[in-house]
């Protein structure tokens, strides 16, 4: 409970009609869930206008609403608040609703196009393994201690942000590592949040269905690093073209990482197999059971993290060598009779694509063939489309385009955008198979002893969404039923 003006606090305030002196028992933005004595923020969202139910939620018992533009009518013992922007106002008024909990711990903000899942469950890992008590908040799942907690967007409302950082602050985590999205950041979800520091991984083509441009989506990227305050981190990779840009006008600390240019933290590889890596960080000489370049860099991000908080290198480098990464980030398993590498990965952009890929054919031993099972989602960026289609062709010995989360889309439309793609040489070795269990047991079947299918895209995804339904699909466990190694 709270007095409305103690969380109104920076909220930008254009009007005030009645008490603000009233006290606050809850903050909602949905109206379903608001009860006697609530706050209601009326939000603009993509698919729904939260004005719409501001008479619903004043006769529900909201004795507060914060909206952009009044309603029109008396409403008796109701405070009306009129804001320039209800999504900003939302994360600073359950920020302060909730008693300020990123003030109470360390958090950490990961944003960049790949790699933030990875990094933000590696350095969970490694803050837990160095006796931390850490929270979560990932694409896969958020975790409390080893509470584990489903996970529906990639960065939670504000609200309910809010309300599990508060969890955490009061169960003990003294740091919380969070996946920040762009679009998490534009929407203002994470407003009013104090981080401690910020880490930057790259940024390629995504999101064009919503950002519009690239351009706007860097800029979207880089105001994370904007906001961060003096008193954090920023910590960016210095190999990618913009890493210098993100932090141009940061307050925070500036430091960077590199496999390739002299940095704050540097580091170097030395062996790259399926065992794991073998590399040199700040002159130290280190395995590690991760595979990849792509995970060279997210190693040394997490690696120059933990040394920004303060923790002793020696023994961030001892846990890290043995840790395993996040759920459907290249897991791979082997048939036992033919012994054909079955990989399992997340990429579901070009470059993502490109690293797996790049990185298995560094991986193959000899004459391996790489077959690729690969599909693109609906209501999506359909520009990215084709060239996800022609890295997979050009980069695989045969592929096999299929099913993602169609979502609305016909897949068959989305199939054809793929097809675009394929390069004229390429066509004879390309097929399209729509059901992508179909589609995973066609690659098998093809599949020569010792070869490499990667199955790409859905990752750790337990789904499948087709026409607004989520249908229970999970591709490693496809690949392990027609493995045979689902009973044993």
């Amino acid at each position: 409970m709270a007095l409305l003006s103690d969380i109104l606090y920076k909220v930008g305030i254009r009007t005030v009609s009645g008490n603000t002196s009233v006290e606050v028992k809850d903050v909602q933005s949905d109206s379903r869930l608001v009860q006697p004595g609530c706050c209601f923020i009326a939000i603009r969202g993509s698919a729904t206008d939260g004005h719409r139910f501001i008479v619903r939620a004043i006769e529900m018992g909201a004795v507060a609403i914060v909206c952009e533009e009044l309603p029109t009518g008396v409403f008796e013992g109701v405070t009306l608040v009129q804001v320039q922007d209800s999504a900003l106002a939302a994360g600073l008024i359950a920020h302060q609703f909730h008693g300020a909990p990123s003030k109470r711990i360390k958090l950490v903000g990961i944003t960049g196009t790949n790699g933030k899942t990875t990094i933000a469950t590696l350095l969970f890992k490694l803050f837990t393994a160095l006796d931390h008590r850490c929270g979560l908040l990932s694409t896969v799942q958020n975790q409390i201690g080893e509470e584990v907690l489903p996970a529906t967007h990639t960065t939670p409302d504000p609200i309910s942000l809010n309300v599990l950082l508060k969890r955490m602050a009061d169960e003990g985590c003294s740091h919380v590592f969070m996946e920040c999205s762009s679009h998490a950041i534009h929407q203002h979800r994470i407003g009013g949040l104090v981080f401690a520091g910020g880490i930057f991984s790259n940024i390629t083509h995504d999101h064009l269905d919503y950002h519009r441009t690239f351009d706007e989506y860097i800029r979207v990227k880089k105001a994370f690093f904007d906001e961060l305050p003096s008193e954090a981190f920023a910590l960016s990779n210095l190999d990618d073209k913009r890493g210098t840009v993100m932090l141009q006008n940061t307050n925070a600390d500036k430091f960077y990482y590199s496999l390739r240019n002299l940095s704050d933290f540097k580091g170097r590889i030395i062996s790259n197999s399926l065992t794991g890596l073998h590399m040199i960080i700040q002159e130290q000489e280190v395995h590690f059971r991760l595979i990849g370049e792509f995970n060279a860099y997210n190693l040394l991000a997490v690696y120059a993290t933990a040394t920004c908080l303060g923790e002793d290198r020696q023994d961030v480098l001892r846990e890290l060598s043995n840790l395993t990464g996040a759920e459907g980030r290249f897991d791979y398993i082997v048939s036992e009779k033919d012994k054909i590498i079955g990989i399992i990965d997340y990429a579901h952009t070009p470059d993502a694509l490109l690293n797996v890929l790049v990185t298995i054919k560094k991986l193959r031993q000899s004459q391996e063939q790489i077959i690729t099972v690969v599909g693109c989602g609906g209501d999506r960026d359909r520009t990215k489309r084709p060239l996800m289609a022609t890295v997979a062709c050009e980069h695989s010995d045969r592929t096999i385009f299929t099913s993602d989360n169609p979502r609305s889309e016909e897949p068959s439309e989305i199939l054809r955008d793929m097809d675009k793609g394929i390069p004229l040489k390429a066509r004879s070795k390309n097929l399209a198979i729509e059901d992508r269990r179909e589609a995973i047991k066609a690659a098998i079947l093809m599949a020569r002893p010792e070869d490499i299918v990667l199955v790409a895209g859905k990752g750790h995804e337990k789904y499948q969404e087709i026409k607004g339904v989520k249908h229970p699909f999970d591709d490693k466990s496809v690949l392990m039923e027609m493995y045979g190694l689902l009973d044993k």
